[in-house]
């Protein structure tokens, strides 16, 4: 099965993403992924790539898309897989189509998991830490022993700049206004399922496995 995962921040994809990846034993590949390992493995793509990224530019399209092409054509792909971060614009969405087409090859679903913002900002503010000792916490789902204090150290936890409400509702709202387009495009064409992500996460990937379950590839 050849699936994409979109979601804004906080949305957990990570989480669905291994249970997806455990139970269909298709890969997990995500852009940042992809590029480490055509730089690692030393192909053209990949030195091209580099050079973008060592100036600190964007990688072009036509670099990407042929990044994307060399990944998808690796053995552990033939079952399918799952694209977490691309595409990310109409024109990367119209290019992975194309790809797919010449690979005789086509989208089954596009899975969107959709929370509300205000509930992704709760999530996304939540987060504190340990300035010493670099632990992590979260105020409602992973609080310290005592209230503001490391577990490990005692120091006090500070709340990063970016996790305040304000940093955290822009992040959502570029987020949202790069994301509705492709969101858009994939429902013309049918690829689009919408998953609510505001639910236990076993049972927002019952409502996942549900949908996927009569694939076969």
């Amino acid at each position: 099965m050849n699936l994409i995962l979109m979601g804004l921040p906080g949305a957990g994809k990570g989480t669905q993403a291994e249970k997806i990846v455990e139970k269909y034993n298709i890969p997990h590949i995500s852009t940042g992924d992809m590029f480490r390992l055509a730089i690692k493995e030393g192909t053209e793509l990949g030195k091209e790539a580099k050079s973008y990224m060592d100036e600190g530019e964007l990688v072009p399209d036509e670099v990407t898309i042929g990044i994307v092409r060399e990944r998808l054509s690796k053995p552990d792909c033939e079952k399918g897989f799952l694209l977490d971060g691309f595409p990310r614009t109409i024109a990367q969405a119209k290019a992975l189509e194309d790809l797919l087409s010449d690979m005789d090859e086509t989208l089954d679903y596009v899975l969107h998991i959709d929370v509300p913002t205000d509930q992704l900002v709760e999530r996304l503010t939540g987060r504190r830490v340990c300035p010493t000792c670099g632990a992590t916490y979260h105020v409602l789902y992973n609080p310290p022993k005592v209230e503001g204090k490391c577990d490990k150290d005692g120091t006090a936890l500070i709340q990063r700049e970016d996790d305040q409400p304000q940093t955290v509702r822009k992040r959502l709202d570029v987020n949202m206004e790069q994301t509705q387009p492709m969101l858009d495009l994939y429902k013309d064409k049918g690829y689009l399922v919408t998953i609510q992500g505001n639910q236990d996460i076993n049972k927002v990937f019952e409502d996942i496995d549900e949908k996927l379950g009569g694939l076969t590839k």
